[in-house]
This record gives structure tokens, sequence and C-alpha cells, in this order.
């Protein structure tokens, strides 16, 4: 198999560099769909075959799952990909009759708990580790915090729980070099400047905020980012899979509003000939503070599906067409200039 030259980005100031299209875990451990072990592993294998550099995972992906199966491809690898996982979360068994399985088909046998505080953090980053195999990780992002998981009240206690200790963790370890770069891994852009107020941090990973079809977390997020030198990684760039032809956007029903939104830049598309899927994949990364886009296949076969989205041609003209049908906010990025 011939690997694909893929540009790289470095993370922030870091010694780190990732190819700009990266391999994300959540889905290979089977979320809502059953996705067997081989194929998960041989996903893994295949986007290190390809040169992607970047696998990210998570104890909550499949609770402790996507971490087994990432680590069992990975630690053997030559060389070693940039790998990321979360703390936030302790997985602590359960009897089958009282596990909160959530969205994941076959998880296993641990219920989440939520701490972000100094230990709790030291606690997850050590537990990741022992599930992945692995004696380091390079990137460690704090998971979920915020009021999008959490409401506005029920978030104070945790938040607290990071700004009065959990932070130091996160230093500590980044300071002793156990840890390459620290960040945030969310879905909503407000807490990531909430998070600036607690010191630096050198990557930021947000899903579904900086999209085609949405651009919210342009301003002030994404200009304080190249202010204070913080890369980010754009998880979720198909919106939940309305950009890829399915109906739900943030995990549920998409609203008509979005529908008709999504149709709108799928006329454009058309025009040019180019797959809206391609568009979307390739939209971040016209923004100087996005380093990776990061989807999550389920299989080789769909790997190769979106390698094709992300080698395909797109003309300026596209993104030009978007910005003067208003389809992209003011102000963002596009090649060549902004919409």
């Amino acid at each position: 198999m011939t690997q694909r030259s893929f540009e790289t980005r470095r993370i922030g100031e870091t010694n780190l560099s990732v190819t700009t299209l990266g391999l994300g875990g959540a889905s290979l451990a089977g979320n809502f769909t059953r996705v067997p072990e081989d194929q998960a592993r041989a996903t893994v294998a295949h986007a290190l075959e390809l040169g992607i550099t970047y696998v990210d995972t998570a104890p909550q992906y499949g609770l402790g799952r996507s971490e087994h199966l990432v680590g069992e491809v990975v630690r053997n690898a030559s060389p070693r990909p940039v790998i990321s996982t979360k703390v936030g979360r302790l997985l602590r068994p359960v009897p089958p009759e009282r596990q909160d399985k959530g969205n994941w088909a076959e998880p296993l046998p641990f219920n989440q708990h939520y701490d972000y505080s100094h230990d709790g953090i030291m606690r997850s980053f050590e537990d990741s580790l022992q599930r992945l195999g692995l004696d380091r990780v390079d990137m460690l992002y704090v998971h979920d915090i915020g009021t999008v998981t959490h409401g506005v009240e029920g978030n104070r206690p945790y938040w607290a729980q990071l700004s009065g200790g959990g932070y130091r963790a996160l230093r500590r370890l980044r300071d002793e070099g156990v840890v390459g770069a620290i960040g945030l891994g969310v879905n909503e852009w407000e807490v990531l400047m909430d998070a600036f107020a607690l010191g630096d941090w050198d990557v930021f990973l947000l899903a579904g905020r900086y999209t085609l079809l949405e651009q919210t977390a342009l301003a002030p997020f994404l200009a304080t980012c190249v202010d204070r030198n913080a890369s980010v990684v754009i998880g979720g760039p198909f919106n939940s899979g309305i950009l890829v032809g399915g109906d739900t956007f943030d995990y549920a029903r998409a609203p008509e509003a979005v529908v008709r939104r999504v149709r709108e830049i799928g006329a454009v598309c058309r025009d040019f000939d180019v797959p809206l899927p391609a568009a979307a994949l390739q939209f971040p990364l016209a923004h100087k503070a996005v380093c990776n886009v990061l989807p999550g296949p389920r299989s080789p076969q769909e790997l190769d599906e979106i390698l094709a989205w992300w080698e395909t041609d797109i003309p300026p003209e596209l993104w030009t067409a978007l910005a003067e049908k208003r389809l992209l906010a003011p102000g963002t990025p596009i090649p060549g200039g902004t919409a």
C-alpha cells in the first residue's frame, strides 16, 4: 500500500506535529452501532498504513473499549503515531443490570463517573495508560466539561475541581514531560474561552462548532487561539452525519432549518461537481488555528471513502460562491481570502 503525503501542522508551540487528517476513535467503539473488534483494529491499522499520524481516543468511548482496541494496534507501530486521550471520567466496574450503556452498542462492563480534580485527572491518566498498554500519550484533553454535558448548575462543582487542582495536574504532567500537550475536548466553544482564564493550553478538540454548516466558534474563540498560539483539532466535521447524507445533527434529528441550510450548501457543491462531504472535510483547514480534522470511520472502507473526499480537488470558486450566498459567516477564512 502506498502511503499518502499528508500535510503536517504543529501543535501550538510544542514539539508535536500531526497530519492534517486524523482518526477519531469514538465510532470504532460502537457508538450507536456495533463494530466488530477485528474491524476496529483493521481501521486503525489502515490509517497508519496510509500515513495518518494522529489517533484520538477516550475512556468514554465504549467505556474503555476504544482505548483497548487502539492500544493493541499502536503500541507495536513503528513509528508510533501521536496519541491523544482524555481525562475527567473514571470507569468503575458494575454488574450488567446496573450498567448505564448510554449510546454504546457493546461497552465494557463499567459505568463512568465524572472527576475533574487533581487526583481524579491523575488517576484517569494512569488508567488510560493501562488500557492502552502504553508508557505515555502525547496529548491529554479534559473531556466534556461544560454546560452542554452537565448543565449550568451541574457544571459549577466540576469547574471548581478543574480550576482548584485539575489544571495543576495537567500542567504537572506537561512540565514533567509525561505528556507533550494539554487541552480540552468539548462540543461547545464557550467553555474554552473560560479555560483561557485558567492558564495556557496547547490544543483544543472542538466538535461540531466550526464546520461547513456552522461557524459559531469563529470569534472570539478561534481568534483567541491565534493570539494565544493554541491549536484546534476539529472533531465532528460532518455534524453528526447531516453533511454525509444523514438526518442527525448534534446527535439528534436535525431541525428543518438545518436541513434547509444543508440543501443550500449541497446545491452549491453540485454546481461545482464536488461531493458535499469533501467540502465539509476540507473546509476547516483554511483557518490558521486549525491543525487537524478528525473524522471517525467505522471500517477501512469508510476510511477509504473519507480519503477520496479528502483528496478531491475543490475549485476556489466554490468557497467564493458559498460566501456570496451567505452560507458562510462573514469573516470566515476561505482559500484566497475571507467570506
